[in-house]
């Protein structure tokens, strides 16, 4: 047996159950008590009992396997860039980690393990999935919990795309993963040690594409591996249990996510505890249920059509990649091509970070692999063309005025119920308002991408000639102002709700900040784009505003301040009256002072949306001072009776307010 320095792994003969006397090379671990192969040289070429085995190195400077009979089970063959002369004295040795290496006497590599994986991956491994333009490695798995000769599953790449990697049942397959990536790194961290993290390393070049993955240091063992059943694990060795721990296996839900399991059309919807098939919008089951598969409601006419956005996708499978099209270009390509049936695009990669290669994938036949899960990062908004029909138009009973729910620069949202009497908003944008379709751009790019119980939610949307239509799921309570500007309703906002409301608009603020895709500022956040739900959660709406910043750009100019009342000390004339003696007065302070800290001049100076929402939440958190901004409004208290207009000049800088006096 040889042992590598530092004793985490162990090479020599095995035979893996007790009734199994044929015998195998491997490598395991030797530090930990249940017996772990990461590699098996003659998988497939077994020892037999009544007969020895020999490893040497030959003449020709390969390793080989022997039995006692003369017979090779198994070599290995030099790198073919390698040049070997009898002087060149090969020796093996088994490194720290898990790599058998066949080397020159000048340390040069000419062979090793790590080349010719069977199922396991391990840190510091190159698992090559292309290599000029060919499938270059494959794993495969053992043949039974017991048997490691080939097995019916598979793991490699897809032989008619740079972007996807397979599970493989025999030859078909079984499950899909999509890598956008270009160059990339990300970080995750071991559920049961939180000081340890695996980084994965995606590299897709025009000649190479690989994956690798490494750990930090003092980790637990860690290797990723496809077991004989075709599940692809990530796993790490807790000492405590004595056990291998699961930190992530696909498929999640086997015989839903599994490939093509909903038929085409179809679906796996994981976002639900059961996982199950679900119908793309727009389609039915073909039979009693979608497992068989989805058809068309209505069959498409070619140029009497519409797109809906199916957020949060796994794209579909079979798709055809358009490069140097931007989203603009890659929607034009889809709408002008009768037979694209759907199209997506992303300029993200699969661990969330900029890689600034937007890619625009298109699909002209039947969509089949997909499925859909809020919580996962690599999934896409897949745009989807239906037939039109007369849904919208009913709905908001051809967009009647009684069914107005407002205006702006961009033009009129109606409310509108469908046949299945779920109801809906529908912002229609004007078809002479150039604003408006940068805006309608704005949202459609970036609401759909995101995904928070405090961001409004978009469902589709129409782009048909002239005719744009944004559709949204409808808030009855509709706008945070109606309630805080109207005396008749004012009364019905007590404390709490207000609190609640205000909490709940901070943390959509800190998922658009930090936590989203995209690092997003709103620049239009006003109580009437606050939407509140039928139990008056709160909801920020209209994006079109809004705009992606860089790491280094995180401010938006305020411009108006209310400052006299909180210097002296009379946040109480601040406080709404209809709630003055109901509510928690010291919570109100809180939201006043942190308000004020949230507009002072220098951005250093104000708190980032996490801290907000730590203070908001907790009461021992401290409240720094904040200082007078330069732009505040000069209030006269003394009485309530407004002035007219007038102009304020505030360290040279003008503004026109109404004042107070």
């Amino acid at each position: 047996m040889l042992i590598s320095k530092g004793g985490d792994f162990a090479l020599g003969f095995f035979s893996p159950a007790t009734s199994n006397q044929s015998l195998f090379l491997g490598i395991w671990y030797h530090n930990i008590s249940e017996r772990t192969y990461v590699w098996v040289a003659n998988r497939d070429d077994p020892i037999a009992a009544s007969s020895s085995a020999t490893l040497s190195i030959s003449n020709n400077s390969a390793l080989v396997l022997s039995d006692s009979k003369g017979r090779t089970l198994w070599t290995t063959m030099a790198s073919p860039n390698s040049i070997v002369t009898e002087d060149d004295g090969v020796y093996a040795v088994l490194l720290d980690s898990g790599n058998l290496v066949l080397r020159l006497s000048n340390n040069t590599t000419i062979w090793q393990s790590f080349d010719q994986p069977t199922d396991t991956i391990l840190p510091n491994m190159k698992f090559l999935v292309r290599s000029y333009g060919q499938v270059a490695m494959r794993f495969i798995a053992w043949k039974g919990p017991d048997d490691p000769s080939t097995g019916d599953f598979s793991f490699s790449g897809d032989p008619t795309s740079n972007f996807q990697i397979f599970i493989w049942h025999e030859t078909r397959p079984y499950y899909r993963f999509i890598l956008f990536d270009s160059v990339s790194v990300s970080g995750a961290t071991y559920l049961h040690n939180s000081t340890s993290f695996v980084y994965k390393t995606v590299v897709n070049t025009k000649d190479e594409f690989y994956l690798k993955y490494t750990i930090s240091d003092d980790s637990p063992y860690t290797r990723v591996m496809i077991d004989y059943m075709g599940n692809f694990r990530f796993m790490s060795w807790n000492s405590s249990l004595s056990s291998w721990t699961v930190a992530n296996q696909l498929p999640r839900a086997p015989g839903c996510d599994t490939y093509g399991s909903c038929g085409p059309f179809g679906y796996c919807d994981l976002t639900s505890a059961v996982p199950s098939c679900q119908c793309l919008d727009g389609f039915e089951p073909v039979g009693s249920n979608s497992s068989s598969g989805c058809r068309r409601k209505q069959q498409l006419r070619c140029g009497d059509d519409h797109f809906v956005i199916m957020s949060r996708m796994k794209v579909p499978d079979k798709f055809l990649h358009v490069q140097n099209r931007n989203f603009d270009e890659c929607t034009d390509e889809c709408t002008r091509n009768c037979s694209c049936t759907a199209y997506a695009y992303t300029n993200l990669t699969a661990t969330g970070t900029m890689s600034n290669q937007p890619r625009c994938l298109l699909w002209t036949g039947e969509l089949a692999d997909a499925w859909r899960d809020i919580r996962n990062t690599i999934a896409e908004n897949l745009y989807l063309r239906l037939a039109d029909s007369t849904d919208i138009t009913a709905a908001t009973d051809s967009f009647h005025d009684t069914n107005m729910l407002g205006k702006g620069g961009f033009g009129k949202v109606y409310k509108g119920t469908l046949e299945d009497g779920k109801e809906i908003a529908v912002k229609r944008l004007s078809k002479c308002s150039e604003q408006g379709m940068e805006q309608f751009r704005n949202e459609l790019v970036l609401i759909a991408k995101l995904q928070h119980k405090n961001l409004v939610r978009l469902l589709g949307c129409c782009i048909h000639g002239d005719e744009k239509l944004l559709i949204y799921e409808y808030l009855p309570n509709k706008s945070l102002d109606k309630f805080l500007f109207n005396h008749t309703t004012e009364a019905t906002l007590d404390w709490l709700t207000r609190f609640n409301i205000i909490k709940g608009v901070a943390r959509g603020l800190l998922y658009l900040h930090q936590d989203s895709r995209m690092k997003i500022i709103h620049r239009d956040l006003k109580a009437s784009n606050i939407l509140l739900d039928g139990e008056m959660n709160p909801k920020i709406s209209d994006f079109g505003m809004a705009r992606i910043f860089g790491g280094n750009e995180q401010q938006e100019s305020t411009r108006r301040v209310a400052w006299n009342l909180w210097k002296d000390g009379r946040q109480r004339d601040f406080v709404d009256k209809s709630i003055l003696e109901s509510c928690s007065l010291s919570e109100v302070f809180k939201c006043i002072h942190i308000g004020l800290m949230c507009v002072q001049d220098s951005p250093n100076a104000r708190p980032l949306m996490s801290f907000v929402v730590s203070m908001l939440e907790n009461e021992d958190m401290p409240h720094p001072i904040p200082t007078q901004p330069i732009y505040f409004v000069q209030r006269h208290y003394e009485s309530e009776e407004p002035r007219e207009y007038s102009d304020k000049s505030v360290n040279n800088v003008s503004l026109t307010i109404l004042e107070g006096r």
